[in-house]
């Protein structure tokens, strides 16, 4: 079955920054977008998550899942699991969930090796983590499936 072509905003959720990316038009490759402060609430966040929506004309939401290197769901995961909640209610688009392990780990070894300094991977690594998980979930099969 053929993937549809459809413009996804991937959502690295952390306590004080939000890791954004997108993926082309096609659904075939994510790209580094931009890293959101945390707002005093979620609501905030979740507005400026919609205006990227809007701005991209975004089909769905990914959020990174935190599951614990078992598998498991843990604290992580399900204080993502209640914003994908509120997101779902606060967003124009569906909201999907896309396991993030290693995510971070994968971003920062990236930018060791392209020898960039602790500060500067400190400023990106939250939106470089949000494209290598909608990365992920675009390469995933099982989403295609009906």
């Amino acid at each position: 079955m053929s993937k549809p072509a459809m413009r996804s905003v991937g959502v690295d959720l952390g306590s004080k920054r939000i890791g954004i990316a997108v993926s082309d038009s096609s659904g075939t490759i994510a790209s580094p977008l931009v890293v959101i402060a945390r707002g005093s609430n979620h609501s905030q966040d979740h507005k400026k998550i919609q205006e990227i929506i809007n701005e991209y004309e975004a089909e769905c939401v990914v959020v990174g899942m935190p599951l614990t290197l078992a598998g498991a769901i843990g604290p992580a995961a399900r204080l993502a699991l209640d914003e994908i909640k509120e997101m779902t209610k606060s967003l124009t688009v569906p909201v999907h969930s896309h396991d993030e392990r290693l995510t971070t780990k994968t971003a920062n070894e990236s930018m060791i090796e392209a020898n960039m300094n602790a500060q500067a991977r400190r400023k990106v690594v939250d939106k470089i983590a949000a494209a290598v998980m909608l990365q992920g979930w675009l390469d995933h099969a099982d989403r295609h499936k009906s």
